[in-house]
């Protein structure tokens, strides 16, 4: 095996890495900020609970019930109202938690919005029946017959219902993304219709105008971030650049390129590593967006995307004709640059995973020998050429791993020999845990890769994921 040797950092890759550490840095203060207005928010109103007897109320058992459905309905609410900001694609979060990590979040605060608003119907209405169970779906119907906004809120959590059970992973396997996808945005409908009876005529809400104005700004701020990043940020986007397709380029292997143009790329603020959400019209399914990646770094006058056809969305890539119009999203994902704060770097992808890292190589600042691309393949490697005048003129270090995984456990090919992944890993990169590691291929093997860099010494704050998982 060959040991690929550790360098001097250039003056470029220094340069480059402290001027983008202190893009991290700022990151780091949106993260912090972001997390502190969540909790702000979560104790605001159980404060507002804790002052309005919540605590004394559960000493009795009706009364006990309703507390715990109005606390269990605030906090629902403020995690509602945060889930529809994660999902507003806000740039600014965007870049400082990575798609990834703003993916744990986005699932985390989901379910747990959801579990908590269930509990709410529950034991408010429970409660609302005199403690007496059985009373309970008769009161729930009167509720929603009498109640105002309440037949909105049973709509919404329906939607949502939809929502949550298709984000479990045993469901998701079954759907198509394109179906998938679809289902999801029922989840800005679903918050929609579940909140307005609660700004109506919950007294938690409407009793102070503290409260009301908390509330309310609160809530417009939510509807605004998705009118102003899925709706106006896009349309301007792409009545500015007017993205066409130029060529469609059979890669091998079912992988295929996309060569696209438009205006003015030069000011369309993308870097190499990151994805866009991308609709080509003119074909079957057009209105539901795909993520796909740049395989090739933007130099302002065109892009270029590859995609392997697993899907419907990216089986139909290869049919483009030049000249059909795209409509993007974007950029999005952390995969990039900016999240780099040290001169050496690794990339380190399998299969279709090696086109954002490809674009990376061809992207970053540095000098020969400052990073490492190491790419596993089944059958035969991508890019081969364009990764070679890399190697020629950028000084570009490759080692690629050939053959399938030689076992369940283990994301080395089987071309590789008998040494443990750690082990493996150590030899070819002895200064991994001094690097910025990106990785990105398909969610079992990224873990394995993950929980070998670990084990080397590499620290979290330093690993750049991205999946191809949804």
């Amino acid at each position: 095996m060959t040991t690929l040797s550790p360098r001097v950092a250039s003056p470029l890759a220094r340069a480059a890495s402290t001027d983008l550490g202190r893009r991290g840095r700022i990151d780091a203060i949106v993260r912090t900020l972001a997390l502190a207005a969540l909790w702000l928010g979560l104790l605001l109103v159980t404060y507002w609970w804790v002052a309005d007897r919540g605590l004394q109320d559960l000493t009795g058992w009706t009364s006990g019930l309703t507390s715990v459905g109005r606390i269990s309905g605030l906090v629902a609410t403020v995690l509602l109202l945060a889930q529809v900001v994660l999902m507003a694609r806000v740039p600014m979060l965007e870049r400082a938690f990575g798609q990834d990590r703003l993916a744990r979040v986005h699932r985390l605060v989901g379910f747990t919005s959801f579990n908590l608003m269930l509990l709410h119907v529950v034991t408010i209405t429970w409660g609302y029946a005199g403690g007496r169970l059985l009373h309970t779906p008769a009161e729930l119907w009167d509720l929603t017959l009498h109640s105002p906004g309440m037949l909105l809120a049973d709509a919404g959590t329906i939607c949502l219902f939809l929502v949550v059970l298709t984000s479990i992973k045993a469901a998701r396997r079954r759907l198509r993304y394109e179906s998938w996808h679809l289902l999801h945005l029922y989840a800005y409908l679903g918050v929609g219709l579940a909140l307005p009876h609660q700004l109506w005529t919950g007294q938690q809400f409407i009793d102070s105008t503290a409260k009301t104005v908390f509330w309310w700004t609160t809530w417009a701020l939510a509807a605004a971030s998705v009118l102003v990043f899925r709706v106006g940020a896009p349309l301007v986007l792409n009545l500015r650049h007017r993205l066409r397709v130029t060529a469609v380029v059979d890669e091998g292997s079912d992988v295929w390129s996309v060569h696209l143009e438009g205006r003015r790329l030069d000011r369309l603020p993308v870097e190499a590593g990151q994805f866009l959400n991308w609709r080509f019209l003119g074909r079957s399914g057009w209105t539901r967006a795909n993520p796909y990646s740049l395989s090739a770094a933007p130099n302002g006058h065109s892009l270029r995307i590859t995609a392997q056809s697993v899907g419907d969305g990216s089986a139909t890539l290869r049919h483009l004709v030049p000249g059909a119009r795209v409509i993007v999203e974007g950029p999005y994902g952390r995969l990039g640059a900016r999240a780099r704060s040290r001169p050496r770097v690794a990339l380190i992808g399998a299969g279709v995973g090696i086109t954002p890292l490809r674009a990376l190589a061809e992207g970053l600042a540095y000098g020969p020998g400052e990073v490492i691309l190491v790419e596993r393949f089944t059958s035969r490697p991508l890019f081969v050429g364009e990764v070679d005048d890399l190697v020629t003129r950028r000084g570009l270090q490759v080692l690629r791993l050939p053959g399938p995984r030689r076992s369940p456990d283990s994301w080395l090919g089987d071309g590789i020999g008998t040494a443990d992944d750690l082990t493996a890993l150590r030899h070819w990169i002895p200064d991994v845990a001094d690097r910025d590691v990106f990785v990105c291929g398909p969610p079992a093997w990224t873990d394995l890769v993950c929980r070998t860099l670990t084990a080397a010494g590499l620290h979290p704050d330093h690993l750049h994921l991205e999946t191809f998982a949804w």
